[in-house]
């Protein structure tokens, strides 16, 4: 048997939609040898059951009471459950709501470590399917980082640093096992879910790759916020944001080629 080298992490909070377009995307388009580990976060519901029919995934159920209302501790908790599983040489944390769409993008990511053997994280940031135009539009208009650039105002927290975000990103698991990491937050320095990670990783002197959301894009999606829009009655997001993501999950199912992997039964067996 191949023998695998990279755990796909992706943790599942009542989206059965969303997680079974994820896993799907995955088993279509992913040649690099890899396995699936889904942690569940105590969801009881259809996506629960939907995960334990699945043979071809290792399931987990994560049990463990929080008062987080955001789902953020129960998130990071949940992927520090993944890395503790973890058995092969790299660890990918990825959102439920992110989608592949592109055939042999593992492949191409992992040419990084390849490449380069001190490289110990390659990854992006939120990957919203958001035009170029679009971005350049946002950071135009951004006047609370243009005032504070041109105040000079300090970030001693490191709140409005770069990170290699959980929506999509692969590590060496030997090196977050023995420098002891987590992804848990730290909320005192308003750092969240893999932030405190990643800084640890570059403040440590390891090498990581930033790749650009218009990379990133070329192999997986991101519908931003689509737990907490899927599942409006535990959390609160603001109806603007809400009617964005549910504009843009029509959009998304309505596309051809999703609407193939959603057909496509055989991508469970």
């Amino acid at each position: 048997m191949e023998k695998k080298t990279v755990t796909i992490c992706v943790v599942n909070y009542k989206t059965l939609d969303l997680t079974r377009l994820c896993l799907r995307s995955i088993r279509k388009y992913t040649d690099y040898p890899y396995k699936v580990l889904v942690i569940d976060n105590d969801s009881q519901d259809d996506s629960t059951e939907y995960l334990k029919s699945l043979k071809w995934i290792q399931f987990v159920s994560r049990t463990e009471k929080t008062n987080d209302s955001s789902g953020g501790y129960a998130h990071a908790a949940a992927l520090d459950m993944g890395l503790a599983l973890c058995d092969t040489p790299y660890f990918m944390a990825m959102h439920s709501d992110t989608f592949v769409h592109k055939a042999g993008w593992l492949t191409e990511l992992m040419r990084y470590f390849q490449t380069d053997p001190s490289v110990v994280c390659v990854g992006g940031g939120k990957c919203e399917l958001t035009s170029s135009f679009r971005e350049f539009l946002k950071k135009l208009t951004d006047f609370k980082t243009f005032r504070r650039k041109l105040l000079g105002t300090p970030d001693p927290l490191g709140v409005y640093r770069y990170y290699n975000r959980t929506v999509c990103t692969i590590y060496r698991t030997e090196v977050l096992k023995k420098e002891n990491l987590s992804f848990l937050m730290d909320r005192e320095k308003g750092l969240t879910v893999g932030k405190k990670l990643y800084f640890e990783l570059v403040d440590r002197g390891y090498k990581t790759v930033e790749l650009p959301d218009s990379i990133m894009r070329r192999y997986v999606w991101h519908l931003a916020h689509a737990t907490q829009v899927v599942n409006p009655n535990e959390f609160a997001i603001r109806p603007r944001t809400r009617q964005k993501t549910l504009n843009l999950i029509n959009q998304i199912i309505a596309c051809p080629q999703v609407q193939e992997i959603l057909q496509d039964a055989s991508l469970d067996a």
